[in-house]
């Protein structure tokens, strides 16, 4: 038996605390082939746009600003992503759910932060409510849903 709970946000959270499934809005699943990003795309970010290249750092849970450092479909390098961060379970969960080019509006954008090796697990050291990582980067990969 699964036992889930409502966040403020209406995303169901599993038990270890990190948020189950989300539908991406149709708006932007649009906007994402109008920009040309695909479902497996990916580019390198800074996950905290206040801790650029620092080692560690310290992510908390709620919104966060990312800066996309590469280029993803066509939103250029130095792209504000914003989303959410999640703690709770043993790895940091990130979800962008809005992209504002350097010269455009804010858009709608599906995307979930990956990196290889383990490098979103929390250290030992993270305090209820954070997640203490080695890293600052990882990398956005576009997503249809979150899952």
């Amino acid at each position: 038996m699964s036992v889930s709970c409502q966040t403020t946000g209406g995303v169901s959270l599993r038990p270890d605390g990190s948020p189950g499934p989300e539908e991406c809005s149709e708006e932007a699943l649009k906007t994402m082939r109008i920009l040309r990003m695909r479902v497996g795309d990916s580019a390198d970010v800074q996950l905290d746009a206040n801790q650029i290249d620092a080692k560690p750092i310290t992510l908390y849970d709620g919104p966060v600003e990312s800066l996309l450092e590469g280029t993803l479909g066509t939103l250029e390098a130095n792209t504000r992503l914003y989303g959410k961060v999640w703690t709770s379970g043993p790895q940091v969960v990130v979800r962008w759910h809005q992209a504002h080019p350097v010269d455009g509006d804010p858009v709608p954008i599906c995307a979930v932060a990956r990196f290889g090796g383990n490098e979103l697990r929390k250290r030992p050291d993270s305090k209820p409510g954070t997640a203490v990582l080695g890293y600052s980067g990882a990398s956005a990969f576009v997503v249809n849903s979150f899952r």
